[in-house]
């Protein structure tokens, strides 16, 4: 199951332009991959990849991405002085540009940013009109689109973990729109990742975190509430 597009979608969200690829869907990656993180980094490296990487600088996306990692939202002024800004707030950062990976889609961005002893990667694609996919999590392939509220769960691969997990959820009674299982190999940890219509109480989620075979939790709400 997905969630269908909107008008909305289709024509793009208010947004500080020039492009909603390069900017709107730029903010956007950088809000979800520091939802991950649990709040702003104080490093980053960002690699912009094939067409980013050539037009990075020239249409904003430098500033888009400073600008969501800051958690402005795409609409925020802020984001034109954002290279002032994150200076002011102390947060380092690194571009690097990769013009030709085949294997990635053409408006691609890796983000590894580190808050304390925490690091992690996420690597985001801008698929147009401000809509994005988080492609991938800590090596983990993730693809959620960050428009519904997600869990991010690593979980030893036990049987019965996906009707366990799913069960919790619909004692909430909110509904699955999408739910995905990925590992990196026999017997490693496996990643859960699942999208919701509505939220999720947090005494559920803290019950989730004291199961023994859930090694991490991540939730993230919609990113544009």
């Amino acid at each position: 199951m997905g969630s269908k597009s909107s008008v909305f979608d289709m024509i793009g969200p208010v947004m500080i332009g020039p492009s909603s690829s390069h900017t709107a869907g730029v903010v956007r990656i950088a809000r979800a991959a520091i939802r991950v993180l649990g709040g702003s980094p104080e490093n980053a490296v960002i690699t912009f990849y094939n067409s980013f990487a050539r037009t990075y600088e020239g249409h904003g996306s430098d500033k888009a991405i400073l600008g969501g990692l800051m958690d402005f939202k795409t609409d925020d002024p802020h984001i034109r002085e954002a290279f002032d800004i994150i200076k002011e707030r102390g947060i380092q950062y690194t571009f690097k540009s990769i013009g030709n990976a085949s294997v990635y889609h053409p408006n691609t961005i890796k983000l590894v940013l580190t808050k304390g002893a925490k690091t992690i990667e996420v690597i985001g694609e801008s698929l147009g009109g401000g809509l994005i996919n988080i492609a991938e999590v800590d090596g983990f392939n993730a693809n959620f689109t960050a428009q519904s509220h997600t869990l991010i769960i690593k979980a030893q691969d036990v049987a019965g973990a996906i009707a366990f997990i799913s069960n919790i959820i619909a004692q909430e009674q909110t509904n699955i729109a999408t739910m995905s299982v990925s590992r990196k190999g026999k017997n490693d940890l496996a990643c859960h990742v699942i999208e919701m219509d509505s939220g999720i109480r947090a005494t559920t989620i803290d019950y989730l975190k004291t199961i023994p075979w859930i090694k991490d939790l991540i939730y993230i709400p919609d990113i544009d509430l």
